[in-house]
């Protein structure tokens, strides 16, 4: 956790998040047909946006082969220059690994992210993603919906809503980025408010 940030409240243990990611796992699976003639395989994959929506999207993978013996395919992507606001930061940009090993045309597409908030985020990633093909379907999945929408983006399976007030900010924290499991809820300092109330 950034040094500045004052915890207001931990909305999820490691054990919630865990528990949220199971049952998430089983949305994902009660979107197969089970009357297609292909298998999910070979119809749905799994998209995670970088950086911590990748890391969700490994463990959901895990857990739905874990469950149906099905190892869907899995896109990492980033979209900092698919973002409205990326010729407005006056640091460079950091780019990420984009890798989506498959082809996205007629392929029903999960797209994973920890945290959604204004919806800028997700329009950069349907850009970024429609860019390679056309999917049959995208559907979005995010940890923790803090509502306030700019743009209309919706979320179709959701950990938990948490509307925030002005200054506040939700941290998910995942073991292979951060050492620990959990979600947060924080003041953030004023001097970082604009860079972050983006999502």
């Amino acid at each position: 956790m950034p040094s500045d940030d004052r915890i207001k409240a931990q909305l999820m243990t490691a054990r919630d998040l865990g528990r949220t990611l199971d049952r998430m796992a089983q949305q994902v699976i009660e979107r197969f047909d089970p009357m297609a003639p292909a298998s999910p395989v070979d119809t749905f994959a799994l998209v995670g946006m970088q950086t911590r929506g990748v890391h969700l999207a490994r463990r959901l993978q895990r857990r739905i082969h874990t469950q149906t013996g099905q190892e869907l395919p899995l896109g990492l992507l980033d979209v900092t220059m698919y973002r409205d606001d990326v010729r407005l930061r006056l640091d460079k940009p950091e780019i990420q690994a984009t890798r989506i090993p498959f082809d996205v045309t007629d392929r029903e597409l999960v797209l994973v992210d920890d945290v959604v908030f204004t919806g800028r985020t997700g329009r950069a990633a349907l850009d970024a993603l429609m860019d390679r093909g056309r999917p049959a379907a995208i559907q979005f999945l995010t940890i923790v919906d803090r509502q306030h929408r700019e743009l209309p983006i919706s979320v179709d399976i959701v950990g938990r809503e948490v509307p925030t007030l002005p200054g506040e900010e939700v941290r998910v924290r995942v073991e292979e980025v951060d050492d620990e499991d959990g979600v947060w809820l924080v003041n953030i300092p004023v001097s970082e408010r604009s860079t972050n109330d983006s999502r």
